[in-house]
């Protein structure tokens, strides 16, 4: 039988978790390659023949999404699979039209060949849009588990930017675990907060593994979504988190809107900062997509240590890097921090960014006046550096989830801003978990 010859669209997440537990052993594909984007210095290795199964003796080369036309083409491509997220229907839409007129189909993998069912309770936490508040929510998720006498284990979203070979299965307890994984910014900022919090963390990129292991050691399991992606495990309750900064999104992004339909409970974040008409605009297209679903509205207050010391200063504001860039917020915590205690300016970055940092802004010119944390990589971080040494500010504001100074060396004083997920009325998440699961 002729195997159907198959391309992966991805971003070095959800690509290789398709490939891992549907194409791996699957005689009937072969996967002749994995094509990149969103995420730097991905193309241009291999998946390794350490992760690719006894088909793949060789590994399965990854390229730039640029090339999917020419390796079409060259390899008599009889399938393209799309397998990234938080981009827009039409631009999937767009995709799957240049792959059709070149021959191939073009394929979305839905959750019945792509989850993992667990032998311990997973509660999932997802999203509309990266940057929502997913991040809070699933630390107020676990603390609640954690009070209901559960040992918690949150294993998150890919983000292997290294040796895919070492980091096939993660286990971060401490500190130390991030310094010995050579965690990159945007993994310390998911990680951090966990361990802050008593919570075991898994990663990596084979979630069939992870799983196994983290179900040796807890008794829940907490899915930490990333990049508004679907859980890759069935999960017993599904937690969906909207933004009202950007009302509409939860109808046109891909796969947000799964997300909306599949969700037990919906978080509607950010509702103190927020236009109360848009609120009501996010609160009735949820319930006009899944009126079966509970509705939550919370808020995420901020909190500054000295936040007095910002009055009358020129600012230098820092972001979440992906929120920024194609989570295409404008702003974030840091903004709103510096305009409400008083600061005499916020700097644009742009005239002071080098290196890779400058190439963000070219590639994402629609990010407003603050600098996305970008550090996927010691250069990365490197130019992140340099960008804010080099910037005439009195103060540096960050509401970065990790404390930067212990990565990078900063020439300035430093504020920075944290926010924590807060409930307004009933249900609480507590009361939902609670009902859900009872006390251990």
């Amino acid at each position: 039988m002729t195997r159907i010859r198959t391309i992966i669209m991805g971003a070095a997440g959800r690509d290789f978790h398709n490939f891992n537990v549907y194409f791996r052993e699957n005689e009937d594909y072969e996967v002749v390659a994995f094509t990149a984007t969103q995420i730097p210095n991905i193309e241009g290795r291999k998946y390794p023949k350490e992760l690719s199964g006894s088909l793949y003796p060789e590994g399965i080369p990854i390229y730039a999404e640029t090339e999917l036309l020419d390796l079409i083409k060259k390899n008599d491509i009889d399938q393209v699979v799309f397998a990234y997220s938080d981009v827009q229907h039409e631009y999937v839409m767009h995709k799957a039209s240049l792959v059709l007129a070149n021959g191939p189909d073009f394929r979305l993998m839905g959750i019945h060949t792509t989850q993992i069912k667990s032998n311990k309770p997973v509660v999932s936490v997802c999203a509309v849009r990266t940057g929502s508040g997913k991040s809070q929510t699933t630390r107020l998720v676990s603390k609640v588990l954690i009070e209901l006498g559960y040992k918690v284990a949150a294993i998150r979203h890919p983000m292997p930017y290294g040796n895919l070979v070492k980091q096939r299965v993660q286990r971060f307890a401490s500190y130390d675990d991030l310094d010995k994984n050579e965690c990159t910014i945007e993994e310390r900022e998911e990680y951090e907060p966990h361990l802050d919090n008593g919570v075991l963390v898994y990663a990596g990129v084979d979630y069939a593994e992870i799983l196994a292991q983290a179900e040796k050691e807890v008794d829940i399991i907490l899915w930490d979504g990333g990049n508004n992606d679907m859980p890759f495990f069935v999960p017993d309750l599904a937690i969906v988190v909207a933004d009202p900064h950007r009302p509409g999104h939860e109808t046109i992004y891909h796969p947000g809107e799964a997300n909306v339909n599949m969700a037990d409970v919906f978080v509607i974040n950010k509702v103190d900062t927020a236009e109360p008409d848009k609120v009501i605009q996010v609160r009735e297209s949820l319930r006009e997509l899944n009126p079966d679903a509970i509705v939550i509205e919370a808020a995420s207050p901020l909190f500054v240590d000295n936040p007095e010391e910002i009055k009358g200063k020129r600012v230098l504001v820092i972001e979440d890097g992906p929120t920024l860039t194609h989570g295409e917020m404008k702003y974030g915590a840091g903004w709103v921090a510096a305009r409400r205690f008083g600061a005499a300016a916020i700097v644009d970055p742009r005239p002071y960014a080098v290196g890779s940092i400058a190439k963000t802004y070219e590639k994402y010119p629609n990010t407003g006046p603050i600098l996305p944390a970008m550090g996927y990589g010691d250069a990365m971080v490197s130019d992140l550096e340099k960008t804010i040494n080099h910037a005439d500010v009195e103060m540096v504001i960050s509401a970065t989830p990790i404390d930067l100074t212990r990565i990078i060396k900063v020439n300035k004083p430093m504020q920075r801003v944290r926010y924590e997920l807060q409930e307004i009325g009933q249900p609480t998440l507590k009361e939902i978990l609670t009902k859900k699961f009872g006390k251990k």
